[in-house]
């Protein structure tokens, strides 16, 4: 356990982390500030503040979709530092498992639950061919920004450059990645 004094006062920085991932878990959960100010015997207020200093992005959802990529865990792990939850990254083999073993209603359900997930985001950002970055703004009712990586029809793996994904997302993701705001 790691204590600090402040004048008479001896700080429990232990008690204060425990807290502090408690509030977020519960408010990741779904439970209200007030509902989990009420449980923690807490100010509201508090939690409050508390969320808006660890505030990376304001906004809505923001999506990226991009395939097929030869860099998938590069991609995922550039989505995981922006923050960004909905994502559809698929090399060419994992777009080909889509609709292997499927009947069709089983394959149109799985696109029709895609679009939905794309359709709650604000943004979503597209890296695909010409064709399937189209498709996705015509589909999608929100603000879609697409990127070509490839001539219709891509059939094998393309490396998509990190910097280019960035330069496109930075202006759309807040002080704490560029200039932009959402």
């Amino acid at each position: 356990m790691e204590f600090i004094r402040i004048g008479e006062k001896l700080i429990n920085i232990h008690k204060i982390d425990v807290t502090i991932r408690r509030i977020l878990k519960l408010r990741n959960e779904g439970m209200s500030q007030q509902e989990v100010a009420i449980k923690l015997q807490l100010d509201r207020t508090f939690i409050s503040r508390l969320e808006t200093l660890g505030n990376v992005r304001r906004g809505g959802r923001i999506g990226l979709m991009a395939f097929p990529v030869q860099n998938k865990e590069e991609l995922l792990s550039l989505a995981d530092r922006y923050g960004i939850e909905d994502r559809l990254i698929l090399s060419e083999e994992e777009r080909w498992q889509l609709v292997a073993n499927k009947n069709g209603i089983d394959f149109l359900n799985q696109v029709i639950a895609i679009i939905e997930q794309f359709r709650q985001c604000d943004t979503v950002f597209v890296f695909c061919s010409a064709k399937w970055n189209r498709l996705a703004a015509a589909l999608l009712d929100n603000e879609v920004v697409t990127v070509e990586i490839g001539h219709s029809p891509i059939t094998k793996d393309v490396l998509v450059r990190i910097n280019e994904v960035e330069a496109t997302l930075n202006p759309f993701m807040g002080d704490e990645f560029g200039e932009g705001t959402l």
